[in-house]
């Protein structure tokens, strides 16, 4: 009898043993999965939040404190006193019913964070509502992903703004070519005035060259924000790559009664950078210089600098308000100034002058005053 009991008892323990090795098993194993998962989470560039059915915070990875700005989220916080959202107009949002209120998964762009120090990003948000299996057995939940989207909003502002300025810029010159070559057709087929004919002709050719500085500048810029423009580095003599400006620009400044000078330093030999930069930013410079330049003189100098060469083009043309000047090289600014206005410009021109002076690593600045004409110099550093 007293062996059996022994044998009962030895069955059970062992039993029992199994049993709790067994829930140790599985305790483990969920251990793991835990661990394993919040790894995962935490592998993730997204933030991640997440939360009970009362929204309060059960989960969070690193992502969510950078894309937050914070360092912590403490388990059981309120998730409007985590994550503070406001809209486009900057006016704040109820995130707790904006959370709690998701039945199914629901995403926005359209939301956005002000940091401590004044800061706005724009913020992508998906909320998705857990059910079973979230936490304990039956509890809901809401797993929240977050995203800083800023300059992908500033890019999508930027093309808006882009495809809306091309188009404004390319109605006009193309409704005056229409309306020119228009008139010339009518002329020469009613009344054969040549020479209203040749008046109608200009106009139109004037118009379709303004078109193709457009085309050449947006081109240009494209392949400089792409970086795939050349960057063939040679020796420049500065003497005759200075001629060849002026030599280019004489007819046009010519045509204007304008005198082109140039002064440039004799001491000066070889500049070592790239020629195509240099070209462009220098033809920029003298074209701008002519076209808001009624009389007077347009000057290109080209002065010995340490390491590099310094190239100033100086007009005594319409000049430049001070409140403008930060902004000139903008893409498509344009002053308001009406003598700016009197002529005809994309406004993209010193855009891609700045953008082909920092792959020359050139410094560029300008100096100018109302009425009282301009400066614009570039300094280009020898590149190696």
């Amino acid at each position: 009898m007293f062996d059996r009991i022994v044998l009962m008892a030895t069955k059970q323990i062992k039993t029992a043993t199994s049993q709790s090795k067994k829930k140790q098993g599985i305790k483990d194993q969920l251990q793991l999965e835990h661990q394993r998962f919040e790894s995962l989470i935490n592998s993730m560039a997204d933030g991640v939040i997440a939360t009970d059915e009362n929204g309060k915070t059960t989960l969070y990875n690193g992502a969510a404190l950078n894309t937050l700005d914070i360092n912590a989220i403490q388990r059981g916080d309120n998730i409007e006193d985590v994550l503070q959202l406001t809209n486009e107009q900057n006016d704040p949002l109820d995130v707790r019913k904006i959370v709690l209120g998701a039945n199914s998964q629901t995403t926005s762009r359209e939301y956005k964070i002000k940091y401590t120090d004044g800061s706005i990003i724009s913020l992508y948000m998906s909320v998705s509502p857990v059910r079973l299996g979230y936490g304990k057995k039956g509890e809901k939940g809401y797993v929240i992903i977050i995203r800083d989207i800023t300059r992908e909003k500033s890019l999508e502002e930027e093309r808006d703004e882009f495809i809306s300025v091309i188009s404004h810029e390319l109605r006009t010159p193309v409704a005056v070519t229409e309306g020119a070559v228009g008139n010339a057709m009518f002329m020469a087929e009613k009344t054969g005035d040549i020479e209203k004919i040749k008046e109608s002709l200009a106009l139109a050719h004037k118009q379709v060259k303004y078109l193709e500085d457009m085309i050449n500048d947006l081109s240009t810029l494209s392949r400089a924000e792409r970086g795939v423009l050349e960057r063939n580095i040679e020796d420049i003599n500065v003497h005759e790559f200075a001629e060849g400006l002026i030599n280019a620009y004489a007819d046009s400044a010519e045509s204007k009664g304008l005198q082109l000078h140039l002064d440039v330093d004799p001491k000066l030999e070889l500049l070592k950078t790239v020629r195509l930069y240099a070209q462009e930013i220098m033809q920029n410079y003298i074209t701008n210089a002519i076209k808001y330049t009624e009389e007077g003189s347009v000057t290109v100098y080209a002065k010995q600098k340490p390491d590099g060469v310094m190239f100033e083009v100086s007009d005594t043309g319409i000049g430049i308000a001070k409140g403008d000047q930060p902004r000139v090289f903008e893409k498509f600014f344009r002053s308001e100034d009406f003598h700016t206005r009197a002529q005809n410009g994309t406004g993209l021109g010193l855009h891609v002058t700045r953008k082909l002076a920092q792959l020359a690593e050139a410094k560029i600045s300008l100096e100018s005053e109302l009425g009282q004409g301009s400066t614009f110099s570039i300094y280009f550093p020898n590149l190696y």
